[in-house]
């Protein structure tokens, strides 16, 4: 056994899992500063593990990271920890459940003026489930407006653990810093000795690496991995040799041993990020171990949109900006389509809301493509009349109406936490998205945790924001997929003289289709410019038109020629103006701004 591999019983594995800007990342600063990983004075920037603008400015973890720390501790023994962050929103719960399945310990931070929040939850459920040892952690302790004991009170009501594990900290200015690391050696357990075993080493992320390919970090559950091995991936069955193997310090720090409980990163010149998925094992081609670690699953996208340059001769800037983006996220999904009215672009596929306006500012961000986005919505299943079924993520690709037996569509288990004194506007909410009720639970005398479960489609456009301006931004939510019901859904076209606009397209339940159709009439009316001649603009059900409204003719004044003179002439100049708008219409086509296909998104405002 080589001396580089530190013992097993002075390692410790833990994440940090909290609420978006409860002061994860601030937390995770001060880390790295008491144990001289990483000197203040050389601190660039505050949130050091979040490289993105994008992610300091919201306030949210994205890519996760993990970052290896040595500690001396009172007793003089030197501890190695291994901090895996987490993505902190519901998008990347997958890949926060991956972190997790890394770790043995967790620290669950709670900002003491905020109290619990949904995703405190759902993440603690995650770690609870992983059986991880949880260390509550009270932060921002410092601020005038906290309230500490009430927040202490919510967690044990949570945890139902006593008030004296409960640690308090300002990660901003360091108070209580020393105890929570004394309370991360003492009470989060060392990783088990497994190095006998045959190799078995779980991915909970990968980076790509222009000059070296995709970057794997992994932690080692079972065996020993050396430098140079011949390595295999249970999820593909590819074979690779292990080039470059090492711990992360804030620099990767290459090592030629890697044994059972460390935490680390492996190089094999792998040329895409998609060959090295998040919650595969890694095992030994030559005696691999019998079965890979469990957990892993396939990521499949929730929510689709089409992404279209303004420019047209743009496309292959934007086929570029999405190549090199899916390089590092390998949970983007996209194929080339043509739409009528917008010309060229890719259907895309995103794990949830937040991953899509993550990617859209990333794109006109970081690659400078300025883009028009579609709709967005969910996939569909629907059963024809013969029993073939057919998966539908698209709405111009729904099939006729006389083929269709019924159409399925994806539900989600969700939980708000709110005041309640709100609990009326968010039963009111939850109505007209055609939300099901299920409880209420409460956190104590003033906080209480709604149930409900929700069609996937009525929460991907504004039911965030429409959440937190009824509740005045105290709500929080957090949703889990729980499968597909059946439901009473039609595709809605919008046609612009008859000829129907694709990107335009919705699929919406029978009940909303009739409003739905009215107000987008309405919408469109006052974005659409008006033309030399008539514009009609229609929503229409199949062959039926629902709604309808009428964008009068530019007029130019033709008769101002006339100085009094026969009614005749001015009759006979009238119908010929009347005739070349006629055959403009035949010929002209309407030109659609880019806000018409906003307006869907605002439709009730």
């Amino acid at each position: 056994m080589s001396l580089s591999s530190p013992e097993v019983s002075f390692i410790r594995n833990f994440c940090i899992i909290a609420h978006i800007d409860h002061g994860k990342s601030t937390l995770a600063d001060r880390l790295l500063e008491v144990t001289h990983t990483l000197d203040r004075t050389r601190m660039s920037s505050a949130q050091v593990l979040d490289d993105m603008d994008l992610e300091k400015e919201r306030g949210i973890t994205i890519k996760s990271h993990a970052v290896q720390m040595k500690h001396r501790a009172e007793d003089g023994q030197e501890y190695i920890l291994n901090l895996i962050d987490t993505p902190g929103h519901v998008d990347f719960s997958y890949e926060v459940s991956r972190s997790l399945a890394a770790c043995e310990g967790a620290l669950l931070v709670v900002d003491a003026t905020q109290g619990v929040e949904a995703q405190t939850i759902a993440n603690l459920y995650l770690a609870i489930d992983a059986g991880l040892e949880i260390i509550p952690v009270i932060n921002k302790i410092d601020l005038p407006s906290s309230d500490v004991e009430g927040v202490a009170s919510q967690i044990i009501e949570l945890i139902g653990i006593g008030r004296e594990e409960i640690l308090q900290v300002s990660a901003k200015s360091g108070i209580g810093i020393d105890e929570l690391m004394k309370a991360i050696i003492a009470r989060i357990p060392a990783p088990k000795d497994n190095r006998q075993k045959p190799l078995r080493a779980l991915i909970f992320d990968s980076v790509f690496d222009p000059y070296r390919g995709a970057v794997i970090y992994l932690r080692i559950v079972d065996g020993v991995l050396r430098k140079g091995e011949r390595v295999k991936f249970f999820a593909n069955d590819n074979l690779y040799n292990a080039e470059e193997i090492g711990t992360m310090s804030l620099k990767r720090q290459p090592k030629d041993v890697l044994a059972s409980g460390n935490v680390g990163y492996l190089i094999c010149s792998i040329k895409d990020v998609k060959d090295a998925k998040v919650g595969d094992t890694v095992t030994h081609a030559a005696g691999p171990a019998a079965e890979p670690l469990s957990g892993y699953k396939e990521v499949k996208p929730m929510v689709y949109s089409g992404l279209y340059p303004v420019n047209s001769n743009e496309f292959e800037d934007l086929r570029e900006s999405l190549e090199k983006l899916s390089l590092n996220d390998a949970s983007l999904v996209y194929t080339p389509e043509t739409s009528v009215a917008l010309g060229f672009g890719f259907r895309c596929g995103f794990l949830g809301l937040l991953h899509m306006e993550i990617i859209q500012e990333r794109l006109e961000r970081e690659y400078n493509v300025n883009i028009i986005t579609t709709v967005p919505n969910v996939e569909y299943r629907v059963i024809m009349t013969n029993s073939e079924v057919v998966v539908v993520d698209n709405p111009s690709k729904m099939p006729d109406t006389s083929k269709i037996g019924h159409v399925e569509e994806p539900y989600v288990s969700m939980q708000i936490i709110t005041l309640s004194e709100y609990i009326g506007n968010i039963m009111k909410l939850g109505m007209e998205r055609r939300g099901e009720y299920r409880n209420t639970d409460y956190l104590d005398s003033t906080r209480v945790n709604m149930h409900f479960e929700f069609p996937l489609a009525e929460i991907v456009f504004d039911f965030h924001d429409r959440l937190k301006s009824i509740s005045k931004g105290y709500a929080s939510m957090d949703y889990e997929y729980i499968g597909y019901r059946e439901s009473d859904l039609v595709k809605l076209d919008v046609l612009l003289n008859g000829e129907p606009v694709d990107a335009l397209s919705i699929i919406v339940h029978r009940s909303k289709a009739y409003d739905w159709g009215r107000k987008l009439c309405q919408k469109l009316k006052g974005i659409i410019p008006k033309q030399m001649y008539e514009v009609a603009i229609q929503a229409a059900i199949g062959s039926r038109v629902i709604s309808r409204e009428t964008i009068s003719a530019m007029r130019k004044n033709v008769l101002a020629k006339c100085y009094g003179g026969d009614i005749s002439r001015k009759r006979k100049l009238l119908e010929k103006q009347k005739e070349g708008k006629k055959r403009m219409k035949q010929v002209g086509r309407v030109e659609i701004p880019q806000e018409a296909f906003l307006a869907i998104l605002n439709i009730d405002e």
